[in-house]
């Protein structure tokens, strides 16, 4: 019976996750609804069939039934474009660039040098408006202007006007993406490439979590994760990656399960070194997990961590110079981090330029008490508090950068930092963020004191079964 309602849960959720990334597969009754609530629903849906999936015996067949769903609720968010993120347009283009053989650090999108690559379904014709101007008829693009002949240029890519501002893992990941499928093909194989990732996070959660005698059907947590589905899958974001090799990182560094070779635990430093640098010249958001992974053999893992970066930026540095940076820069000036108003629930506290420094500060104490209180053999513990600490304080307006917490969630079973992922997934229509995050953090706080409470009194029951 267990089975059945977790069956059903699931493909309710499915259903869901599929309106949510095209619109016309509404019924009728669906068809207003703003789509955030589709997707609300989808996250109650999906979590009430993990609840029933944990409060069940464990089964066999429980394992089978975590991959099935993560392959169902990931296919789902394949049915449509990406809907809520044009970030795909741009990993499509440098994919594209890169296959040519030219850096995706040397031209922005507008460049005239780039005029021979560009595919119709990223840069629609432009044609004249009612006002004799040039306009932009197809949805989603936008109207630009190519360097240096000024030439109207319609494009689906987001700041056509400056150059990538992914590192060269992603970049990579893009081109091997793109050399497999025809420069028509549009935005489903950075989707399907998506689910892989995807599916490879529940494939090492499921071992990782087998090998410690853990339960694996806490791997659910992302298996069965909509949010997961539709940021990583339907949006293509290259954040999974980043994610998978952050946790492949983190199962690395911990000791755990079957005893390693004397060899072999010498190595481990440097293999997490060398996937926690994978992971951070993927994108730079993974780095949030760091702290925990350095208490044991430190010098080891920053070493092949940045001679790993350092290797991977070498060919590009070598042809482009500082030019590899691209639009990092630039973005977090744009993304109001240098000013100190992007920390929404900081500035509502303690408004003004002083609640930039408060962040730095809260930040800064986090991660010490992260690095300082994690366990080598168990750093997912402290990974979960630190990163979803940082999401909460920094604030980002990008609601994906929350998929490097989802892993570590299942990990360490702290439920309830799921929250931070839903708080941020909800725009300011619905209610003002600084509202929606103070209630996540009272979430978390509330949660974790629970867990305290209930720490100390099972000891001394403890200590008198072993008395």
């Amino acid at each position: 019976m267990p089975i059945a309602v977790v069956t059903v849960l699931l493909l309710v959720s499915a259903a869901l996750v599929a309106i949510s990334s095209d619109a016309g597969l509404a019924p009728p009754g669906l068809a207003g609804l703003d789509v955030q609530w589709l997707v609300l629903l989808a996250w109650l849906t999906a979590g009430s069939a993990r609840a029933v999936l944990l409060c069940c015996r464990r089964r066999r067949a429980t394992t089978g039934l975590v991959v099935a769903g993560a392959l169902l609720i990931g296919s789902a968010a394949l049915v449509g474009p990406p809907r809520f993120s044009d970030d795909s347009a741009r990993y499509a283009w440098d994919g594209i660039v890169s296959g040519a053989g030219i850096s995706p650090y040397a031209h922005p999108p507008v460049a005239a040098e780039l005029s021979a690559l560009r595919p119709l379904w990223l840069f629609p014709p432009a044609a004249l408006g009612s006002d004799g101007q040039p306009a932009c008829s197809t949805a989603g693009s936008r109207l630009t202007r190519q360097t240096p002949d000024a030439a109207p240029l319609c494009t689906m890519i987001n700041r056509p006007e400056v150059p990538t501002i992914y590192p060269p893992v992603a970049q990579g990941w893009f081109a091997a993406v793109r050399a497999v499928v025809p420069r028509e093909a549009r935005w489903w194989p950075m989707q399907v490439a998506g689910l892989f990732a995807s599916l490879g996070v529940t494939a090492a959660l499921i071992a990782g979590l087998r090998r410690r005698g853990m339960d694996d059907r806490w791997a659910a947590i992302w298996a069965w994760s909509p949010f997961a589905a539709i940021e990583a899958v339907g949006n293509a974001h290259v954040d999974s990656v980043g994610v998978l090799l952050a946790l492949a990182a983190t199962l690395v560094l911990a000791a755990g399960g079957k005893p390693a070779s004397r060899s072999g635990g010498r190595l481990r430093p440097w293999v997490g070194g060398v996937l926690l640098g994978l992971a951070a010249a993927t994108k730079l958001v993974p780095l949030m997990a760091a702290p925990p992974l350095l208490r044991r053999s430190p010098a080891r893992v920053l070493l092949a961590a940045a001679a790993t970066v350092a290797a991977v930026y070498l060919p590009f540095v070598l042809v482009g110079g500082s030019a590899v940076l691209g639009y990092l820069p630039t973005y977090l000036v744009e993304e109001r981090y240098t000013d100190g108003s992007r920390f929404a629930l900081v500035a509502a506290l303690v408004p003004g330029a002083a609640a930039g420094w408060v962040a730095v500060a809260l930040l800064a104490v986090a991660t010490g008490l992260a690095w300082w209180r994690a366990d080598p053999e168990r750093p997912w513990h402290a990974q979960t508090l630190l990163v979803g600490t940082v999401l909460l304080v920094v604030n980002p307006l990008y609601a994906w950068y929350a998929l490097t917490l989802v892993p570590f969630v299942a990990l360490s079973r702290r439920w309830e930092w799921l929250v931070v992922p839903l708080a941020l997934s909800v725009n300011e229509g619905i209610a003002p963020r600084p509202l929606v995050l103070g209630s996540a953090a009272v979430v978390v706080a509330a949660a974790s004191l629970v867990r305290v409470i209930r720490a100390r009194n099972s000891r001394p029951a403890q200590q008198e079964v072993r008395a």
